[in-house]
């Protein structure tokens, strides 16, 4: 199978358009660029390197993006919001948040300011820049807890959020509400299930990535809670395929992006051992304000997006690990 973080063929319509990426240089961004540059669209990013690294976008710098293109800023600033307004982007993909449930529970208060005073900024700056799309990433935790009867998660769902994180997140779609019914500023909102692969790194980069660093480093796999917990897992360049199709979508409010398929810790802690060669498991405490368990329904992004995930969970881990190993050697490297 070809490596998919490589799959970057050309689809073509969006060569007319300026896209701006907030969060441009993270995980999720770097593959989301890389993306809509092989499409032709003219990309712009605008990130402050809190958790993205300039080092992500090389491979973009190499195939049409330059140092002109990039903001290093924070969306709450006034520095971001004048690029939003100079670049007067057709679309403005918004992935630049505070993503970490965890640390929502610690500071509420820096979770919220990211999160909702960030996508107000954000989304004032499009409506004087008059963008007409905005992509926003969403999560599952908007969802709250949900019954396994309830599994998978359909978009027409209460959204019931139990821990800050998704009630920043839930929050921001109110005010893209607003502004597309006041300000002309139409929205997707893209819930992502849990997304892994390559560029995945740091302490809270979710659970395949810390169990590849943990792994690489000879230590134990840590699995918060008994492993059975579950969680809906996507492959981050499929992710960046539906951003994508997004963009020529038009505005179609909520679509879940995801696979559709409840998948354990236990089993995620199986099949990275078994792509690394290596790791012992190691059970700790559970995480507070986590779900028990978590699908999503992707019958939406069909039909609206023309879109489902093409990268097999097995698979993609193996790529995420190869990643996470090549990584690895060129910091003993150099």
């Amino acid at each position: 199978m070809v490596d998919p973080v490589l799959r970057l063929d050309a689809v073509g319509g969006l060569n007319e358009s300026t896209i701006v990426v907030t969060g441009g240089a993270g995980f999720v961004g770097s593959h989301v660029v890389a993306r809509l540059l092989a499409a032709g669209a003219t990309v712009k990013v605008i990130d402050d390197l809190s958790t993205g690294r300039l080092e992500n976008l090389d491979d973009s710098l190499s195939g049409g993006l330059t140092g002109a293109d990039i903001r290093i800023c924070d969306v709450r600033s006034a520095e971001a919001a004048n690029a939003i307004r100079l670049w007067r982007p057709e679309i403005l993909i918004h992935l630049a948040a505070q993503s970490s449930l965890p640390a929502s529970t610690r500071s509420p208060l820096v979770d919220a300011d990211i999160n909702i005073r960030g996508t107000v900024n954000v989304l004032d700056s499009c409506a004087e820049a008059e963008t007409g799309l905005v992509v926003y990433a969403a999560t599952s935790a908007i969802y709250g807890t949900v019954d396994g009867d309830a599994l998978p998660v359909a978009e027409t769902a209460p959204i019931a959020p139990t821990s800050p994180y998704g009630l920043s997140k839930a929050t921001a779609l109110e005010y893209l509400d607003w502004y597309r019914d006041h300000r002309s500023v139409d929205y997707t909102a893209l819930v992502l299930g849990n997304v892994y692969g390559p560029r995945q790194v740091g302490p809270m980069c979710g659970v395949v990535g810390l169990m590849a660093q943990a792994a690489m480093a000879g230590a134990d796999l840590a699995i918060f809670g008994d492993g059975h917990q579950t969680r809906d897992f996507v492959f981050v360049a499929d992710v960046a395929e539906a951003v994508t199709a997004a963009c020529t979508a038009g505005g179609v409010g909520l679509v879940n992006i995801a696979s559709g398929v409840e998948t354990t810790v236990g089993e995620i802690a199986g099949l990275v051992s078994q792509a690394a060669g290596t790791g012992a498991l190691r059970h700790a405490d559970p995480l507070p304000g986590e779900v028990r368990r978590m699908a999503l329904d992707i019958s939406r992004a069909r039909d609206l997006l023309g879109w489902h995930p093409r990268t097999p969970l097995a698979e993609g881990i193996r790529v995420t690990v190869r990643a996470a190993r090549r990584r690895d050697s060129i910091k003993e490297a150099s």
